[in-house]
């Protein structure tokens, strides 16, 4: 099975000079984690996670993890939220995000994903954005198509 078999089309996308407070309300009301970032014809440029948006939040990436010997106020980091929204998608994206083409296995793209801790990925054509594809979308087309489902079990 290949990536185009599972893979999600119609994706939210965001310009670079998009605000992150444009891109948040794109993440949120569309219930995903991740927004690609693509200029007018649709050149993916790069991608805005959930934790892209929390990082700037940070004073050095080494505090996004809880360190007990050096106190943090982290509620006054929180204070911070505000300015993060300001920027522009470019500011906080991740630029050249790791793609996957339409006509790559389904498992070859799940280990991508397993190997760099990744949900999701954009799925790419020539540098051109055609897809996203979630880690869920590969384990359903996997169930439907080996899992031996069929509509009269689990009734």
């Amino acid at each position: 099975m290949r990536i185009l078999d599972v893979m999600s089309t119609g994706v939210v996308t965001a310009k670079p000079a998009e605000t992150v407070r444009e891109v948040v309300v794109k993440l949120l009301s569309r219930h995903c984690g991740a927004v690609p970032v693509v200029d007018g014809n649709q050149a993916l440029l790069g991608i805005v996670t959930l934790r892209d948006v929390m990082l700037p939040m940070y004073p050095n990436y080494g505090e996004y993890i809880h360190d007990s010997v050096h106190s943090r106020d982290f509620l006054e980091m929180e204070g911070n939220y505000p300015e993060v929204l300001g920027k522009k998608a470019e500011d906080i994206m991740v630029r050249h995000p790791l793609t996957v083409s339409p006509e790559t296995p389904i498992l070859e793209a799940a280990s991508y994903m397993g190997l760099k801790n990744f949900r999701r990925l954009p799925v790419s054509d020539h540098g051109k954005l055609v897809g996203m594809v979630s880690i869920g979308d590969i384990h359903r087309g996997l169930f439907f198509a080996r899992g031996g489902c069929d509509a009269t079990q689990g009734q």
